[in-house]
């Protein structure tokens, strides 16, 4: 049996003056690796480039899911987290080379002015991610994100919870 193989991919915690965090709801509700009913809910997160550091793979996944770059760098988690799509999601998603990904995550301040977030056409012309955004606790998240990814959520939430509104 081979080893998993993982996507490696970048997520993004943004996180207002107010220490509340960004959510998205995924426009796409149909594909089975983004939601399931009642958890339609993520933070911005995206594929890392070949050739691409994880940090630049942030702030670019940033701008092309929210159009946000006035952001400044809180803390980069300490580690690497994994989650294992179900699998037969698994056998759909990526045309099955990937069994999951493998997520780096960074917590950023955000500190522009609501009207830099647009879900709707976003940097690049890219395909939007999100059909409605909110402020939300960070503690909260593993309630909203789905089923399948809500451990790398909870860890998420635990690093970056110094930094969030109790």
């Amino acid at each position: 049996m081979s080893p998993p193989i993982y996507r490696a991919c970048v997520g993004v915690v943004l996180l207002n003056p107010e220490g509340f965090v960004f959510i998205g709801r995924r426009r796409n509700k149909r594909l089975k690796e983004h939601v399931a009913k009642g958890h339609e809910w993520q933070m911005p997160q995206g594929g890392i480039d070949e050739g691409e550091e994880p940090y630049a793979a942030a702030l670019r996944e940033l701008r092309e899911e929210t159009n946000v770059s006035s952001v400044s760098l809180i803390a980069e988690a300490p580690e690497w987290y994994t989650y294992d799509l179900p699998a037969p999601v698994a056998q759909q998603s990526w045309k099955g080379r990937f069994q999951g990904q493998r997520q780096k995550w960074f917590a950023f301040r955000f500190e522009g002015h609501e009207s830099e977030i647009n879900i709707h056409t976003p940097e690049g012309g890219h395909r939007p991610e999100f059909d409605d955004w909110r402020w939300e606790r960070l503690s909260n998240m593993p309630d909203l994100i789905i089923p399948f990814k809500r451990q790398v959520y909870e860890q998420v939430s635990a690093v970056f919870a110094p930094f969030a509104a109790v």
